[in-house]
């Protein structure tokens, strides 16, 4: 996989992904000037989604992609449309921002898991869905505690309706793995094929007479006549709105605020051959239900339509063939652990993509402090199926003062923040993994 250059990931979405070849090449370059109402950087959940709502409001669009649709986080997660953005605890978002801000961040979660069902069908964007609910697996009887705990808080704060299961409850429900103390149980949302979703956007987004351009990177974005001024290398923008919306592939050194507020790190994800009918069994994993384990550096995994197990995990920080290949070694270890009876089944893709950290552990969706007219939307946390996707048509209508900031929740509103000692932000994660590492084993 190439995590930075214009090739294929090698992954099972590209490879399954119908009408795909070549698909890198569906939508040209921008080799000319362009007058629109809101440009846009980045074609992917968030980036598209921005489209699609700019476009429903009356406003022109285009969108600009370095690489091309899905080439990021979007065409390489591990499609769980799912709760999620933050990666501060319930208790924590309480505490933090008050009752009523947490209670309203939580609403949001579940707003954007049935945001993107609802595109699913309004589209008509076949996506592979499988699936309700998702289960985080107890890998030590603290962790079954602990997950007791917070469902308790969860249903009495936010209603979210999640059940504790025992072994033998997870077991009933064709989740049965081993290692595992218990579960907890929420009831929201589903698996997709990720590529087939973002691409089921551009086909609409193209169909309503948007254009999307490829290889066509956003070089210096400048105010000029009353407009933002973008340029590419061979063509340029001038809009009266701008939303960033690549997330973890964002070069901060086209927006001076941006630098050292962003950590993208890396996820990465195998998946198998497809699972017979017998192996399913005998292992006990029978049901497509997205899944995780309570580890701080969690594994994620699920059944796929078509039988096949897909299994990730976080910690890769620099990308190198080195640290790939360690984490190919520690991916397998982890699925053969949880998975003993399909230790013998063979993984067929390898992949990995970028996730994006911010360092307040909160998404962020509003406007770049002192430039007028230029929004963002990224930093989902390793969970951006659905909150990206909401995320940008929630920036398109701030940008087109079709919403108001207050009527967002104070977690996604308030600005990022710079990493204390930026230059040093992979090396001080590299010692908080291993730190989480001693945690998740012995803690």
């Amino acid at each position: 996989m190439q995590a930075d250059g214009g090739g294929p990931t090698g992954s099972y979405w590209e490879d399954s992904a119908a009408g795909a070849a070549p698909y890198d090449h569906a939508d040209p370059e921008l080799e000319e000037a362009l007058a629109v109402d809101v440009a846009i950087i980045g074609a992917g959940f968030t980036g598209l989604n921005a489209a699609l709502r700019a476009q429903a409001l009356g406003a022109s669009t285009v969108v600009l992609d370095r690489h091309h649709v899905g080439f990021g986080a979007s065409g390489r997660n591990g499609g769980f449309c799912c709760l999620g953005g933050s990666k501060r605890s319930p208790e924590d978002m309480v505490e933090s921002y008050g009752g009523r801000e947490a209670e309203r961040f939580s609403h949001m979660q579940r707003e954007a898991i049935d945001h993107v069902s609802a595109l699913l069908g309004t589209h008509s964007i076949h996506a592979d869905r499988s699936g309700s609910g998702e289960v985080v697996l107890a890998h030590k009887r603290s962790a079954l505690k602990a997950l007791e705990e917070e469902g308790a808080f969860v249903n009495a704060r936010f209603g979210l309706g999640t059940q504790l299961l025992d072994e033998t409850a997870l077991e009933a429900r064709g989740l049965r793995a081993a290692d595992t103390y218990g579960g907890l149980f929420y009831p929201h949302g589903f698996g997709l094929h990720p590529l087939k979703y973002v691409r089921g956007l551009a086909r609409a987004l193209r169909a309503a007479g948007q254009p999307i351009f490829a290889r066509s990177p956003v070089t210096d974005i400048r105010p000029e006549l009353g407009r933002w001024r973008l340029d590419t290398p061979k063509g340029t923008v001038h809009a009266r709105r701008v939303i960033l919306a690549s997330n973890g592939y964002t070069d901060e050194s086209l927006l001076p605020w941006l630098e050292g507020r962003l950590l993208p790190v890396l996820s990465n994800v195998m998946v198998t051959r497809p699972l017979t009918a017998v192996e399913m069994v005998t292992q006990g994993w029978t049901s497509p239900v997205m899944a995780s384990d309570a580890r701080t550096l969690l594994h994620y995994f699920r059944l796929l339509p078509d039988g096949r197990m897909l299994f990730g995990m976080r910690g890769g920080i620099f990308g190198t063939a080195g640290e790939e290949a360690r984490l190919r070694l520690a991916i397998r270890e982890g699925f053969d652990r949880l998975f003993p009876t399909l230790a013998h089944v063979e993984a067929t893709h390898h992949w990995s993509g970028r996730v994006c950290l911010a360092l307040d552990l909160n998404p962020y969706i509003g406007p770049i402090p002192a430039m007028p007219g230029v929004f963002a939307a990224l930093a989902y946390h390793g969970n951006g199926v659905a909150m990206g996707s909401y995320a940008g048509a929630l920036a398109a209508e701030l940008a087109l003062e079709a919403r108001s900031p207050w009527q967002l929740p104070l977690p996604v509103r308030t600005p990022l923040r710079r990493f204390p000692l930026p230059a040093l932000r992979r090396h001080y994660l590299q010692m908080a993994y291993w730190w989480y590492g001693l945690k998740d084993r012995w803690g």
